[in-house]
This record gives structure tokens, sequence and C-alpha cells, in this order.
């Protein structure tokens, strides 16, 4: 049967019949029309301060309340997204409530993705006889789905499916401890022979456990624990830490993997390679972040693949510096992009170059300012933290260090000082243990071993983290060193190696590869080195989302330390986050340590990242291996559906999906779903969603979960962001899916519930009564998140010298007043305390009235340095990357930046789709009306910005014989019907409107993202024998995600970016045809 409308409001599953949906439309009906003056939403007891998130920039809002109702989102004034120069944070929050944030237009109308009718309340289940992907559900109670997850059976009448309990196989924290110790012993050892002896001792060793291995010959790849998988779109703070908590520590599997590539997955592992530190002998501890412009304080930013003005955490967090800067004369900047967007438009230059050679560009910029000599030669001949100090410098690099070159010139590891006899390697005995040690001339001891670089044209061996003796070092350098046994061993620095490879191209060539003018490479460099430090780059996913993407990242991050404007106001910053796990100041909770029974996972992961194939027990020496392997990057996104679908490098059981969509994010998306469709390929799928999504349809379960304004999180920074903040994620609204009992608790059916229901269900010593240590317990989220605020409000000083004031009377009164129609199933004044403690009780309150915890705005600078300093090692040559080899070639990446050419295979064959009549290279872009997926619900939007178009050049138009308005359909190689395939017997059309303009470079066609929905409520639905009608004003427009290019290798992923792996978006060739 069919549902009206009127009997779709009675609809328990859903949202849209509830009583507080029906509340929430007369109240803000009811608002809408009220005249004259009267504004009820002005009084600080009607407002709670908490984060946004219908995009990834996480702007702090106010969210204003009339009977309990969000009637009104406004900006925070407190953070510093939301006003420049933010208010002091001792602002009392009386005083706050008139003043307003800025906020963009999604950020206004997160109020309909929180009411948005066809949110699910209750627990949906796939019904028994129907297929995944065919939308046929029934509603089940949540015990039910709890116990039928973690017990298994014949829950579809398809066989039987594994439980939670049956993967559950090593639960003994010292076994599995011991088991991931002995494996990366094995992984150290290169012989082998000893290799294959190591396994078998594992066996050995490890026998009363072997039925727990995946493959005990293969101990590597870890227990059966690890065939669970969790992976995630937007996850912050707290949410990430419950995850990894219930995952990690307490099932014990390694496979818990982000979106992370799917964004600008190269830009953040890129900048992880730049960042790898030399610790105890060898590279590592790199961080997962990137750098970006100070735009408060910079003079010129080049602007690349980026569009801060309707993205890429632009408005209102950098527009109003820009424009700030634009309007008294500061600031100018240049804009590198096929597309001339809203940036564009206020720009110094617009540089529309080809997509995918935005390394060709940067590497022009390095040879051109190296031969004129317009680099920091005083910051790059720095070759330690000494050095640095002396110099008044921040940070250091390597690029006076000198590299061994190999016989057949390709740069490897650095040279080590034994190796020309300026240290001896001896034998010592240190706590008991003999141990190795390096000793120089002066007998001074080393536990590892110096490096060299040239000093006045002689060799020295020095220490790379001495912070006492300064050296400075020779920068360009390409000599024969005699080696301690007499053999020769060329080496050059790293800053030699840099200009040997800018020098691959002349500036020419380097121009016709983007399609752009040799004299406007020029003006860029000219002018980025004409500012001292306040010059900067700023890039984003245009950069990063290529099959280039990683030596594209590095070449552009290259160009700032060729001037030496890290840690510099006006150039390149980074985030910094207030600690809100306790693990600096170790009180009032150190919840690192409040973790019993602690599981240690282990083992190769299903996207095969953080280790070297070489390294593990299945290398064969055949190369290309089936799929590639990632050890410089992680949350490689689309690795992880069709790695699971080739059972590579094993199979996996159940797969957990958390607030993410790949089937319509990904390029390619559409290959998933074959997939996931498959209970054979994928025994169990459990999602958790605030709707049925493109996704979430392919599930066996779907959990409900609150909307960014009913739950917690700690939002963290960006790096554009200069001073030091925390946000919080709060609820805000009364929850609008059903209570559930937990632990004997009530709390609104959510991810927590359904994490917290499983930890019941199972046992695990992590949760419960004793959850966070005996007897302490934690059987409620209010438990582990409220003890997260109290350390954030606590600071990171022992001695309590960091920590915020207490609230005053009447900002605890407001506090309570505002939440007064919270339910007690999430603010119970009386638990909240009774968790954080009398002591920490107003400072809780202090921090919650605010919406985090922010830097006040005159802290964020130290004179012309920003005060929340990287400080550290930024690696001009990367050791670590040059001395990985491909799992798919054999060879050794390149460890400095350059130039390749593409689109490519994952094999690195060259893509050559034009030549075979696709004559358009597709490209994404952002809208300010739309984020990915998560806003087609919010109709005041779609009021502004119904459908997204097919942008086309005026030349391409014409000799195509299109206009504005025709319907085009976009096909490609790997897709000529031009259709979604949903794998339920629907295709949906990739077909759009076309939008003729002048600001595209000619043979680029672009669609924004947002639009062409096929779920999320756009679609008919079946529930409890019921069709739910869908909405078709959510299905406008054209996603034209399933024309991107499939690798011919892997055959079920979209192309990637081998080395940072990046999913790529943007090296597909497509044809248009009439529709």
């Amino acid at each position: 049967m069919e549902l009206t409308r009127r009997e779709f409001l009675t609809l328990s599953a859903f949202v849209g019949g509830t009583a507080l949906f029906l509340k929430a439309t007369d109240i803000l009906a009811a608002l809408d029309s009220e005249g004259g003056n009267l504004y009820p939403l002005a009084e600080p007891d009607k407002m709670i301060y908490t984060v946004c998130q219908q995009c990834n920039t996480q702007c702090g809002i106010k969210v204003k309340l009339l009977d309990g109702v969000a009637a009104k989102i406004d900006g925070n004034p407190y953070s510093p997204w939301n006003l420049y120069p933010h208010i002091p944070y001792k602002t009392p929050v009386s005083q706050v409530a008139r003043v307003e944030g800025y906020i963009c237009p999604k950020g206004q109308t997160g109020i309909q993705t929180a009411y948005d009718p066809y949110r699910i309340r209750t627990v949906l289940k796939r019904k028994p006889g129907t297929r995944r992907g065919e939308n046929q559900w029934m509603t089940i109670p949540f015990e039910q789905a709890i116990r039928e997850i973690v017990e298994g059976g014949d829950l579809f009448g398809e066989g039987p499916v594994p439980g939670l309990k049956d993967l559950w196989a090593i639960r003994d924290p010292k076994v599995m401890k011991e088991m991931g110790d002995f494996v990366k012993k094995i992984w150290a050892e290169k012989d082998p022979e000893k290799k294959r002896g190591l396994v078998e001792e594992f066996k050995t060793r490890f026998a009363d456990y072997l039925d727990a291995m995946i493959d005990p010959d293969h101990p590597d790849l870890g227990p059966r624990n690890n065939q669970i998988v969790l992976m995630w779109g937007r996850l912050k703070g707290g949410r990430s830490d419950l995850l990894h908590r219930f995952f990690g520590s307490g099932l014990g599997t390694v496979n818990r993997h982000g979106h992370t590539t799917v964004c600008q997955g190269s830009l953040y592992f890129g900048c992880k390679a730049m960042s790898e530190q030399f610790v105890d002998g060898k590279f590592s501890g790199g961080a997962k972040f990137y750098w970006q412009a100070d735009l408060g304080n910079s003079e010129f930013v080049i602007f690349v693949g980026a569009n801060p003005f309707e993205g890429n955490y632009g408005p209102p967090l950098r527009v109003p510096k820009i424009t700030e800067g634009l309007t008294n004369g500061r600031f100018k900047y240049a804009v590198i992009d096929p597309r001339f967007g809203k940036t564009s438009s206020r720009a110094w230059k617009w540089i529309p170059i080809k997509p995918g050679t935005e390394g060709a560009v940067a590497m022009a910029m390095i040879r051109w300012i190296l031969e004129n000599g317009r680099y920091d030669e005083k910051f790059l001949r720095n070759a330690n933290p000494a050095a640095a100090k002396a110099a008044g410098e921040p940070t250091w690099t390597n690029a006076v260090w000198l590299v061994k070159i190999g016989e057949d010139g390709t740069p490897g590891a650095f040279l080590r000082a034994s190796e020309i006899g300026l240290t001896q390697k001896q034998e010592a005995e240190k706590e008991g243990k003999k141990v190795a040690v390096y000793v120089t001339p002066e007998g001074k001891e080393y536990v590892y071993d110096l490096l060299v670089t040239m000093v006045d044209g002689k060799p020295v061996a020095f220490d790379p983290n001495d912070s006492e003796t300064v050296v400075v070092g020779d920068l360009f350098v390409d000599v024969n060193l005699r080696a301690s046994d007499g053999k020769t061993i060329p080496v050059k620095s790293g800053m030699q190696i840099l200009k040997e490879s800018a020098e691959k191209m002349t500036l020419e060539e380097y121009a016709a590869e983007a399609g752009v003018r040799p004299e406007d490479i020029v003006d860029l460099a000219r002018e980025f080195t004409s500012h001292g430090k306040r010059a900067a780059v700023d890039i984003h996913r245009g950069v990063s989302q290529h099959t280039n993407g990683f030596y594209n990242v590095v070449a552009w991050f290259t160009l700032p330390l060729l001037i030496g404007n890290y840690d510099w106001a006006g150039g390149m910053i980074k985030a910094t986050t207030y600690d809100y796990l306790g693990s600096k100041a170790k009180k009032p909770f150190e919840l690192g340590a409040m973790n019993p029974g602690v599981l240690s996972p282990f083992g190769i992961s299903i996207i095969r990242h953080e280790v070297k194939w070489q390294d593990t027990t299945l290398y064969d020496k055949n190369y290309p291996t089936k799929r590639n392997w990632y050890p410089l990057s992680s949350d490689i996104y689309q690795e992880i559906i069709p790695s699971i679908g080739d059972a590579y490098p094993y199979p996996v059981k159940i797969l957990f999906i958390y607030m993410g969509t790949p089937v319509y994010s990904l390029p390619a998306g559409n290959t998933n779903i074959e997939i996931l469709k498959d209970p054979k390929k994928i025994p169990l799928i459990v999602a958790s969603d605030i709707v049925v999504g493109e996704t979430s349809m392919y599930a066996d379960y779907i959990f409900p979960d609150l909307s960014y304004l009913e739950r917690w999180e700690f939002a963290g920074s960006h790096p554009s962001v200069a001073w030091k903040v925390q946000p919080v994620r709060q609820p805000a609204i009364p929850p609008l899916t059903e209570t559930v009992r937990v632990y004997g608790q009530e709390m609104p059916l959510s991810l927590e519930a359904m994490l917290l229901g499983l930890a019941e269900a199972l046992g695990l010593p992590n949760f419960g009564p004793s959850g966070l240590g005996e007897g302490v317990p934690l059987t409620h989220p209010d438990h582990l998140y409220l003890r997260m605020v109290a350390n954030l409000a606590f600071g990171e000083k022992e001695d309590g010298s960091d920590a915020v004031p207490d609230a005053d009377d009447e900002e605890v009164r407001i506090f309570l007043e505002a939440r007064k129609y919270l339910p007690r199933s999430v603010f119970d004044p009386e638990r909240w305390k009774a968790i954080v403690g009398e002591d920490m009780w107003r400072k809780v309150v202090y921090v919650l009235n605010r919406g985090g915890r922010f830097q006040d705005f005159a802290k964020a600078y130290e004179g012309a340095q920003v005060k929340n300093k990287y400080g550290k090692l930024i690696n001009l040559y990367q050791e670590k990357t040059a001395t990985t080899k491909s799992a798919m070639t054999g060879k050794p990446l390149f460890g400095c930046a350059a130039y390749v050419p593409g689109p490519t295979d994952v094999l690195g064959n060259r893509l050559e789709d034009e030549k075979a009549g696709y004559d358009l290279r597709l490209i994404t872009y952002r809208e300010i009306f739309q984020t990915k997926s998560r806003t087609i619900s919010n109709y005041w939007l779609l009021g502004v910005y119904p459908e997204n178009f097919v942008l086309l050049n005026a030349q391409d138009a014409a000799r195509l014989g299109l206009r504005d308005g025709d319907l085009v359909k976009v096909i490609s190689p790997d897709n000529p019907e031009g259709v979604w395939d949903l794998g339920n017997g629907q295709k949906k059309p990739m077909v759009g409107k076309v939008k003729v303009i002048q600001g595209l470079r000619p043979g680029v066609v672009a669609f924004s993202l947002g639009h062409g929905h096929w779920a999320y409520g756009s679609t008919d639905i079946v529930v409890d024998g019921k069709v739910l009608k869908g909405d078709p004003r959510r299905a406008t427009g054209v996603h034209a995600n399933a024309a991107m290019r499939v690798d011919p290798y892997l055959k079920n992923t979209c192309l990637v970016d081998p080395v940072g792996g990046s999913a790529v978006f943007y090296d597909t060739w497509v044809r248009l045809e009439r529709a």
C-alpha cells in the first residue's frame, strides 16, 4: 500500500511521525509568521552553544530555542571561526546573547537536517527474503538487533552469518600483545629463510591460539578479530575515541578506517611524509595533518585547487580575513584552477591550468626561484635545531643533509657517519644488555649513527636533533666520498636533488604541460618571493585528488620551505587543539589509562596501510601484487569495500559503516554496489545513519543516529586557525530517536547506544560498571564525554593553573534554564555533576556555555611568529619515502618534490582516453549551498539552488551544438551507458542541464557536488509493508561520479594515487551525449 502525507506523519519508524517533529513544525511556522518587533530568541537562557556539521568546517554556532525547538541558528562569537577578531573568552554569556557571529547558508539550514521527516528513529532490518538494496525493511526492537548481531545465525534465510562473539577470537590482552610483538619481529627480519623460521616459531609458541588466527601460516594477517571492519565518514573527537575503544581496545580489530582519501588524502599524507622526524636512527612520527596560509597576516597567497569563498573551510572562517586584506590593501592573491569561481573573481591573477598539472606549475616556480637566487639561503642551510635557534628560525629542514646516490642515479637513504669513518660502530652494555653504539673520534657515544653534511667543502658528522651544537651546511653538493673500505660513495645534498628534479623540464616545457603562459609562472614566482615570510600557498582537493597527488602536494609545500615561512605570521601555520583526554595534565581524568582489559590489535589491515609488502610473509617477489599497498598512508577509503570484495589479503565477515556513504561520495562509487549487495562477499553489514542513504540502503541493519544538534563531539581545529581551540558539540535539542535502555539506563537510540548495547551483550571489560576502572562505570555516554569536557576545562598543567574560571551563579542559571527541555536521558544535572565532581562542575558549565575552549585573539602570535608553532624538522628530502618500494612496480619511490605526468593506472601506465574520443576532462566543484551528500534535505537551500548543472565553456558548447538548458548524459570509457546501476533492477541516468559559461578552461566539464540523489528520502522505500513515498525534489540534478575512471588493473576501484592514497576525482575523460 502507499501512504498519504497524513499517513506518513503517523509512521513511527520515522521522525516525521513523532510529536516532537509536529511540535517543531508548528513552532517554526508560528515564528515565521510573527510580525512587529517581537523577537523571542535573544535571551541568553534560550541558547545553547555548539558546533555545526553541515560541512567539515565545524563552525561554532548558537542554537536559539523556543520551547525546546531549534528555531534559529547563528554563529558563535567566542569562536575564531565565526568572528574576526573573536570576543574574549571571559566575556559573560549574558552579554554575548545579542552578539552574532558569521554563518553561511548551510549553517542556518541545519535545523532542517535535524527535523528531517525522513530521519529514522527505530532500528531497521532488511526484510528476510529480500535482497540488499531493494529497500524492503522491517522495524525491530533495539534489543533484538543487538542480540542478532552478537549471536549471528541464519538471520535472513540465506544461511548462517557469524556474530561478533564468534570473531572476538583472541580476548586475552597479554596474548594479543605478545603475538603483535612477535609479528613485528617477523617483519623486521629481512632474510627469507630466517623469516620462515620465525613463522614456525610463532606457531609453536602460540599453538593454543592458532584456531583464532586468520591463517597460521601467515600470522601477520592477525587474528580473526581483524575480520570485523569499521569504516566511517565524518568523525570527530569523543565519538572517535568511543569507536576505537569498542572496536580496537575492546574487540581487537586492526580494521578501523576513515574517509581521508575521498576528501584530500594525499594532502594529509604528503605532509605526513614531510613531517617525519629522525628518532633513534630512523624516520617516524609523521603527523596526519597539513598546513594552510595564515590569511589574517599574509600579503600574498596562491590558492591552488581551493575555493575558500564556497568551500575548503572558507566561509565564514576564511572569507572575512581575505575581504579585510583586500579592502585595506594588505593582501592580494592568485588562483590556479580550471574553473573561475567566486574566489577567482577577486584574484590578482587567475590561471586556468589543465587538471592534473598542478605539480608542473610548482616545479617550474621552484626552478625559477633557484635559478634566480630568490630563496632563503640562511634558513635552508640550518642542519639542526641548534642552527635554527641561532638563526631565530622556529623550523629547519634537511636541505643540506647528504643523500647516497645509487648506481642508477636514484637517490636513496641519507649517508651515515660510520660509512665514511666519522663514527665507529661498537658494542656497549647498557642496563644489562649489549647494544650497538656509535662513537665519534672525540669519544662521544650515540645510540644511533650520525648523519653527514658538508661544511665548507668538508664532510662533518652531526646529530640532527642536537639543540646545542650549531651546524650550518653547504647547500648544493654533488661529490664522491671515500667509504671506510676504500670504495667511492656518490652523495648529493637534498637541495641538489631538488634542483635536479626541477631541471628535468624547462620552464617553457612546464608551462606547455600545464597549458599556461611561461610569463604567468614567472609572475607567480616573482610575487611569491617578494614578501619575505608573508607569502604562502593554500592548496586543497584540486591538487591532491589526482594519480600524481602526492608529488603535487610535496612540490607545493616545498615552495614555502624555499622562503622559510613555516610558523611565521602570514606564512604557513598548523592547527593546535586543547587536550580533552587528560594526557598532558594527567588529571582530572587520564582517560587513556582508564581502559581495563585493553587489547592491542595487530596484523595487516584490509587496506594494507603503514606496512611494506616486502616485509610481510605474503611477499613472493612477484610484481605487481593483487592490489596496491600503502606504507605511507592510511584511511584509504576507496580501498575498503573493493579489498573486501577481493578478499585481499583475507575475507571479512562483518562490516560496520558509520556516517559514511562511499557509494555516493567516491569516484566510481558505483563499483562498491556489486560487493555490498553480495552476502557471500560481506556476510553482515551494519550501518549507523540518520536516514536510509545511498550506502546504508545496502545494509542488513540500520541503527538510527542523532543529528549534530543532538549529540556530543570534540570538533578539533583547522590549519588556518592560528589559535589554540577545542570546540565542543553538545546536545542542544531533545533527541528525535526512540529511547532505549542499556546497562539499566535510558538513553536515545544512537551510535553510542548501539556500541554500549553490543558491549553489554558481549561483556567487553572496558565498558560496563567498571568500564573506566574498578568501580568507575562506562554505562552511559555521559560517563565518557563529560569527563572529556572536565579535562578541557582543567587545562594542560598539572597544578591546575591552566583551568578556566568557575561559572558564577548567573551563568549556572542560564545553563540550566537553556537545557530544561532536554530529557533526563540526555541532561540530568545531578548525574552530570556526580560524573565530573563538585570541584569541576562550574568549570564544565563555563566551557559548555561558550561552546568549547578558545584562546584569546591576542595570544596567537609572538612578534612576527605564531605562538602555536610546529617547531620541528620539515623534510625537503624524505628518506622514508625514498627507501620504500612500490608493491606494483618494485621500484623505489622518489623522495623529493617532482612532477609526475598523469593520469596513470596503479601500475604507472599512462591513460589516454582522450584519443578514443572522450574529449572533456571531468571535474567537480562546491557550491556554497550544498555539501557532498548531507544537505539535500534542507529545503531552504533547495529553494535557492534547486538543481546543479553541467558546466561547459562557450567554445565547447558551440563545438558540440549545445545551449543553456539542454539535457546531456555524461558517459565515459567505464560507463558508456551513462547510468548509476543500483543493483536492484533500477538505473539512474547521469543526466543534467547544460550551463554555458566563459569561466571554465576549454576542454573541461564540471558539476557541483550534492545533487542527483537516489536515496536520502528521494525515492520510495517499504517499511513494515507500507510504501514511504520519496520526495523528488531530493533527486534533482546530476551526480556524475559513476562516470569517473575505474583503474584498469584493479577493475573494481577508481583511479588512485598509489603513494598518497587519494581517490582520484579529476583525471577522467568523458563525452556528453544529448539526453
